[in-house]
């Protein structure tokens, strides 16, 4: 997530908040009764529903989210030329120093599987075997989440059942009533807002970076099979590139001598080229994923 999202995102919140207080009845929907059913009661159906590690797993998907943000697709497109490049100089042995400069796992471990020359059949099986895990990892903490947005509502029910119970029990008394009301009112409305603006929307940031790190894997997994097979780096820019967008195909109508003469000018520092193409020292610029 960039700068702008995280401004919309306290922005917006921020008034969403302010909302409920705009009336100056702001003690009204405060009640730490009703937090505590619905928070607890949320949190001790997902123990009973998974394993305490893999509620934590959870946790540090969620945080990875919001910190580290997937590389973009042209990034490594670009980046999978420059190693092409590098490898009809050099050879493909010469992977392996890329390979271990990388701090993208799963470009890494493609790399040193090249290097370590694994037929192709074999080496598009081990990745792409390696996807559906990382795809069936993530749809179950996906699923986490998705059930805590399930849950939450539901114990808002309860806490709402339980402030009438309360509130019958002391019928005769006034002050028991307005104790016991806030109550049965608030536990649903706290559920609501917890599913809703907190665990609804995590899931789907989880599955729309799973979707972009799957298409990154994707094309590191055609790249470096398209490395051995594909000696010009042109036609695998051409190739690679038809996985993207069209407004993302920057070097759709670019010669070799043009990609080359960018590349250079990444390994010149010159600033002028710096933004448009990303060498192989973009390597060092991916944030390992978990």
């Amino acid at each position: 997530m960039n700068r702008y999202s995280w401004i919309a995102i306290v922005l917006l919140t921020g008034v969403f908040g302010a909302s409920f207080f705009i009336q100056g009845n702001a003690a009204l929907f405060v009640n730490w009764v009703a937090l505590l059913i619905v928070v607890c009661g949320t949190l001790a159906a997902m123990f009973l529903c998974y394993p305490a590690g893999d509620l934590g797993a959870a946790l540090r998907v969620t945080r990875n989210l919001y910190r580290n943000p997937p590389p973009a697709s042209n990034d490594v497109v670009h980046t999978m030329i420059g190693m092409a490049l590098h490898t009809r100089r050099k050879g493909v042995l010469a992977l392996e120093t890329l390979g271990e400069q990388s701090t993208l796992s799963f470009l890494k471990r493609a790399l040193g599987l090249l290097v370590d020359g694994l037929k192709d059949e074999e080496l598009s099986e081990i990745l792409h075997a390696e996807m559906l895990h990382f795809r069936q990892r993530r749809a179950q903490i996906e699923r986490m989440f998705r059930q805590a947005a399930l849950f939450a509502p539901a114990f808002g029910v309860a806490g709402s059942v339980v402030g009438l119970i309360d509130m019958l029990a002391g019928i005769s008394s006034p002050d028991m009533i307005l104790k016991t009301i806030p109550v049965a009112l608030t536990a649903p409305l706290y559920g609501i807002v917890l599913a809703n603006s907190l665990f609804f929307p995590i899931a789907e940031g989880i599955h729309a970076k799973t979707q972009k790190e799957l298409l990154t894997h994707k094309l590191i997994a055609d790249g470096v099979l398209l490395i051995r097979r594909e000696p010009n780096p042109r036609r695998l820019a051409i190739k690679l590139e038809s996985l993207l967008t069209p407004s993302a195909r920057k070097l759709e109508n670019l010669s070799l001598s043009e990609i080359r003469d960018r590349l250079r000018a990444i390994h010149a520092g010159s600033p002028a080229q710096r933004e448009p193409v990303v060498g192989q020292e973009a390597l060092l610029d991916f944030r390992a994923r978990p």
